[in-house]
């Protein structure tokens, strides 16, 4: 771990629970990055009492929180086979003080897009991007058993848009990435043009540094990239479109599986039936 005295306050413990032989954790702190308290779940693996394991970081979709994944997505019984420390924060900021949109369920609180805003009023405490790549990474290094020179990344729709924007932007922090169901191309979809004309502004030029179809063609990330993604999906055409983001790979010779699995929607239930191969995915690149 690194030397905490260093770094910001540590995290209170809100609840601890015995999950597969390890530990899933509570947390909430103080955020320099979102300037307000932001909350985040970590399950330690038993092998973490022998000394620091690798990391796994989960980003999760519109309307959740740390716990939907936590709770829902059967990941910790993978994890504990493997040793991975599992580490899941929320999805935007939250408090008073942070601006909402009381109107929309798609945009503000539940849906910080993992990106810095830059347009008022959003740009105070809307800088996701930073608190999972910078901030969120230290205080794990700093108060957790973990060896973040092996760190990967996944997440669900827009948790798997912000999961394949953080390792391509970052290929040197992340030796895995995978997502389910992701928003692949943010700047040709109804959700990704609503978030980030508010958040980034009406520049759509500053938009392409948070859309995984437009990075790839530049920022090759040297693994494997895993997707699943089901056919019953009710948002497969109109907001996801995975055959975007798998026609700029075969272009700048990614490498790319994606999966289209059959009779599966957008649901924890998906997310869950694919949870084993995915944690798999991570373990092959992580454990050495």
């Amino acid at each position: 771990m690194a030397d905490a005295s260093i770094l910001s306050p540590a995290p209170q413990l809100l609840s601890k629970t015995h999950c597969f032989g390890g530990e899933v954790q509570f947390y909430r702190h103080a955020s320099t990055a979102c300037q307000c308290d932001m909350t985040f779940s970590v399950f330690i693996p038993p092998q973490a009492a022998q000394g620091s394991v690798p990391v796994l970081y989960y980003l999760s979709g519109l309307t959740c929180s740390a716990e939907n994944f936590t709770t829902k997505a059967g990941a910790q019984r993978y994890a504990s086979h493997h040793g991975l420390m599992l580490v899941a924060p929320d999805t935007s900021p939250r408090g008073e003080e942070v601006p909402d949109d009381e109107r929309s369920w798609d945009f503000a609180k539940g849906a910080g897009f993992y990106v810095d805003a830059t347009e008022a009023p959003w740009a105070q405490h809307y800088r996701m991007y930073s608190y999972v790549t910078d901030e969120l990474p230290q205080l794990v290094e700093g108060y957790f058993p973990a060896d973040t020179s092996r760190q990967g990344i996944m997440g669900h729709s827009m948790g798997g848009h912000g999961a394949l924007v953080c390792a391509l932007r970052n290929p040197e922090r992340y030796r895995s990435v995978s997502a389910l169901a992701p928003i692949v191309a943010p700047m040709r979809c109804p959700w990704g043009e609503k978030a980030f004309s508010h958040y980034l502004g009406s520049d759509r030029e500053t938009w392409k540094t948070y859309d995984a179809s437009e990075l790839v063609k530049s920022a090759h990330f040297g693994g494997h990239i895993l997707i699943d993604q089901g056919d019953a999906d009710s948002f497969l055409m109109e907001q996801l479109k995975p055959e975007l983001f798998e026609a700029a790979c075969e272009e700048a010779q990614q490498l790319l599986t994606l999966r289209l699995q059959p009779g599966y929607d957008h649901s924890y239930y998906f997310i869950a039936s694919f949870m084993e191969d995915h944690i798999q995915h991570h373990a092959m690149a992580l454990i050495d």
